[in-house]
């Protein structure tokens, strides 16, 4: 810390557990600006300044503007934040690590050091990602899955292994210990570092947008784009401006019958109404007291949901209680709650509260059981209409003669009965039950002889980060499974059900607690530690299954206990997702349809919702006598260590990664080739661009980036069939983003995508010069043509997930920008990071109002540096003028630069 201005005499010693700590304290600013009232993420802000001041990246005038803030005034002043570490998971890892050996290639070719190319802070990244439900409802399908994962994913495994090597402050967490959001919250997290002898707290960028999870922790982070992590990693700080911060007032408790997913659903809807987007949101109130970190944990994990960076609690008395139940060392508990009272930013019942931009309150009494669907998790509807509201939309579904043909009291009265189990290779099937005489399997049959039908729930799945984490909700689940048990319910035949926890603790005490067998007698046996469903991990359906929905068109149904349902996320084959607590979950799978009102109806002969479900007496004895700290401990003594699949991986040696050009994994990507010591000049101009894609609003990542299976027909199952891979090795869009072939080839790509070029489809395809032909084919046309592409969308685009291919996927296709009527936060700003210019309507106007049609080209004006304005000019005539949304003067810096990752070689290569 020599050199350090310490502009404002911050610097301090906290004397703690026999140790003496440098600390930069913010009461030293209380006599010249009024910090106490600040909110608490702002504190952790302020005190990352006060820290991290250098008199260049943060000046003296930065730490005053945020000491100063203003609640009242807009987001307008930039500052600089140095994220204490970089948490990853395996999709978004992969291509990072991919780009970080491609930028030792390219330090190589410029005359650098490649070895300069390394994180300078630690990274930590979790394998979860690639487990997948092929095998469900035996048990064995664990074991069965963790073989398939391995067979599939041996070279990238093997690749991330020599990235651990070959990279320092980067480690690995093994395939099936846990999801990587939950493995923070138990384990990874510690509120307070104690590092290089000063402490300061424990903040983070991931690369999964649901990084948030660990703000119920008290633990500041939030998703970014893996090109932004990498740039953190690499040392560079986020460029940010000082965010409105809105408080959430909670009072009250949850009712008897209210879980925290039905808490969650409900603050999701009401933020997304007060439209958070770009916004901190800090919770607070007497409510507080009455959420354990569980729930907390889960309201934070849905920011991206309500669109907020963050959703913070801040550090308290349970914070405390829930570092020492989850096993952290008690030295660690100690540092935390003296560090976060000596700098105020400790939480007491009935302190003053902090000011805020805006705030909202909910009652936590008011909160009904509910779900979120079909389509997107802000749209929560009540348990009691969940019915009714299926019928209703499903008209948004199905053609009208479709719809009146289908009869509502007869629909989906199928006969109990064995279900058939997956049909993954190697794995023999069970018996399908009793055939009907016409020869169909009674699986499909109603109990009138009619066949499957609309409604029909075919996938329940207690999955996520979301939810896996929180005992209340998962020990809920189990106890509602052995009431059905007893009662004699059986899960519905034509239902795929699927158990993926986050963590080996959750299986632990559910084992305890003896719910695993009522579980497992349900369907719901262990698939595998990871995020499985909720990214489209969902495996096949059966195929009879499969081939009744094919055959018949038909609107089928999936219930998770996830935090996404976006179109065509869960399953290519399910149109409608619910997102719903996991005993809810279980329930569905026990009615196996969306059109009975299961808050009036029997789930199954006479036995009703209210017999089975548990009280919440009985959800709290249940934790009390199976959960215990020292599972954490002994779940997570040897959390590097892998099994023997993964120590037997054959790893690549040296500090520069051997291209295998065989590979249809890993590929070199193309960013840095022909690369200059020196950026241009000025920024490329664009002349005659044509719009590859016309869309709608709410346009997510899902459906721009590649996700989700791979099919044969498409341009990137193609590439893989003439590179020799079999369809059944396909593996998933998401296991193959190291491979820049395919992603390109993916990108817009998903069944669900409605391009307004080619009215009337759904998928990757557009028009271009007359005729039907999907998205990347036109791509490369344009490119043999030598025509710029643009996209034209509508408001929010790019919500959802963070994935950095929803940006490299449209820079590789070669469009230069996108223009819509409002972007994602996190989505702008990868593509500013990937060199594609953001472009926003002027207010109140859009692609419809303008009269564009996609079928004109386009002309921007030459951009200069710190535009806040673009003139447009199209073909036919119009004009107008475009705000340009490059935010930052760092984002600037990137975009001339032609994207953030050839800024940060430049500057590593020149040692600036």
């Amino acid at each position: 810390m020599s050199g350090h201005p310490d502009s404002f005499g911050a610097r301090d010693r906290l004397d703690v557990g026999g140790r003496g700590l440098e600390i930069f304290r913010l009461g030293a600013l209380q006599e010249r600006f009024d910090v106490a009232r600040l909110p608490f993420s702002l504190k952790i802000l302020l005190e990352n300044l006060l820290r991290s001041e250098d008199g260049t990246a943060v000046r003296g005038e930065d730490i005053e503007a945020l000491a100063r803030w203003d609640p009242a005034g807009p987001a307008s002043i930039e500052i600089a934040f140095s994220p204490s570490r970089v948490l990853m998971q395996d999709f978004t890892g992969v291509p990072a690590i991919v780009d970080l050996a491609a930028m030792r290639d390219a330090m190589d070719e410029l005359g650098g050091d490649p070895t300069l190319i390394n994180p300078l802070v630690p990274v930590e990244l979790v394998i979860d990602h690639s487990i997948q439900v092929d095998v469900f409802g035996e048990p064995l399908a664990f074991q069965r899955n963790a073989e398939l994962e391995f067979e599939r994913n041996r070279e990238r495994y093997a690749f991330l292994r020599w990235g651990q090597e070959a990279f320092d402050d980067f480690s690995v967490v093994p395939p099936n210990t846990g999801i990587c959001h939950q493995v923070n919250l138990e384990y990874l997290a510690n509120v307070v570092h104690a590092r290089d002898g000063r402490a300061f707290p424990d903040t983070l960028v991931g690369t999964d947008s649901h990084t948030t999870m660990v703000n119920g922790l008290g633990v500041l982070g939030w998703g970014v784009g893996g090109i932004e992590a990498e740039a953190a990693m690499l040392g560079q700080p986020i460029s940010m401006l000082i965010p409105e911060v809105v408080g959430f007032r909670l009072t009250g408790e949850l009712p008897e019958g209210s879980t925290a997913t039905d808490l969650v659903l409900t603050v999701t809807q009401m933020l997304r109404q007060r439209r958070v987007v770009s916004k901190f949101v800090e919770f607070f109130g007497p409510g507080l007291t009455t959420l354990p970190l569980a729930d907390r944990a889960t309201i934070g994990n849905m920011s991206p949901e309500y669109g907020a960076t963050c959703g913070i609690f801040p550090v308290d008395a349970e914070t405390l209680r829930y570092l020492r139940f989850t096993g952290r060392p008690a030295e660690q508990v100690e540092l935390v709650e003296a560090y976060c009272r000596a700098q105020g930013m400790f939480h007491e019942p009935g302190a003053p509260e902090p000011v805020f931009s805006d705030t909202l309150e909910l009652d936590l009494s008011t909160v009904e059981p509910s779900l979120a669907g079909p389509r997107r998790p802000q749209d929560r509807v009540a348990l009691t209409d969940a019915a009714a509201d299926f019928r209703a939309e499903l008209r948004g579904f199905v053609s009208g003669e479709a719809y009146e043909g289908w009869d509502t009291s007869s629909a989906l009265s199928f006969p109990a009965s064995d279900p058939p189990s997956s049909k993954a290779e190697g794995v023999s099937p069970k018996p399908m039950p009793a055939h009907r005489a016409d020869g169909a399997p009674a699986v499909l049959a109603h109990a009138e002889g009619d066949r499957l039908d609309h409604g029909a729930v075919v996938i329940a799945a207690i999955t996520s980060c979301t939810n896996t984490s929180n005992p209340s909700v998962m020990l809920g689940a189990g106890l509602l499974a052995r009431k059905a048990v007893e009662a004699g319910l059986v899960r519905r035949p034509w239902v795929k059900t699927s158990l993926a926890p986050g963590s080996k603790v959750v299986t632990e005490y559910l084992e305890r607690a003896g719910l695993i067998e009522p579980l497992e007698r349900l369907g719901f046996s262990l698939v595998g530690y990871g995020c499985t469903t909720c990214i489209g991990n969902s495996g096949p359906l059966p195929e009879e299954i499969s081939r009744e929905i094919a055959e018949r068109d038909l609107t089928v149904c999936s219930v998770l206990s996830g935090n996404r349902n976006f179109e065509g996320r869960i399953h290519p084959e399910v149109r409608m997702n619910y997102l719903a607590s996991p005993p809810l979950v279980v329930a569905y799978a026990l009615a196996g349809r969306m059109d009975l009102d299961i808050t009036r109806e029997p789930v199954q002969g006479d036995v009703r919702l209210a017999d089975i479900w548990p009280s919440r007496r009985e959800v709290s004895d249940a934790i009390e006598q199976a959960v215990e700290s020292d599972m954490f401990r002994s779940s997570y003594g040897e959390v590097y260590a892998g099994d023997e699949h993964w120590n037997a991986l054959e790893v690549p040696a040296g500090d520069r990664y051997a291209w295998d050009p065989r590979s249809t994994y890993v590929k070199r990507p193309p960013y840095f080739d022909g690369m200059a010591a020196e950026p241009d000049e000025g920024f490329a101009p664009v002349a005659g661009a044509r719009a590859i894609v016309l869309l709608g609003d709410s346009v997510t990542t899902d459906h721009i980036s590649p996700a989700g299976a791979i099919a044969p027909e498409a341009p990137a199952g193609r590439y893989l069939l003439d590179h020799g891979v079999e369809r059944r090795d396909f593996n998933s869009y998401g296991s193959r983003r190291g491979n820049h072939e395919v992603m390109m080839r993916g990108t817009f790509a998903n069944v669900r995508l409605r391009n307004r070029l080619a009215p009337g489809t759904e998928g990757g395809v557009t028009v271009w010069d007359g005729e039907q032909t999907s998205i990347y084919e036109a791509a490369m046309a344009a490119a043999e043509q030598g025509v710029a592409l643009c996209v034209l969308a509508g408001e929010e685009y790019g919500s959802g997930s963070s994935r950095d291919w929803a940006a490299k996927g449209p820079g590789l296709l070669g469009i230069r920008f996108v223009l819509a009527r409002s972007f994602e936060r996190i989505h702008r700003s990868n593509l500013v990071g990937m060199g594609v210019l953001p472009l926003q309507f002027p207010d109140g106007e859009s692609a419809a109002s303008l009269g564009l049609t996609g079928q004109e080209t386009f002309d921007l004006a030459p951009l200069e540096q710190g535009a806040t304005r673009l003139r447009v000019t199209t073909s036919t005539g119009v004009a107008f003028d475009a705000k340009v949304r490059i935010d930052t003067p760092n984002e600037w810096r990137y975009f001339r630069h032609g994207g953030i990752l050839h800024y940060v070689l430049r500057q590593l290569r020149s040692g600036r």
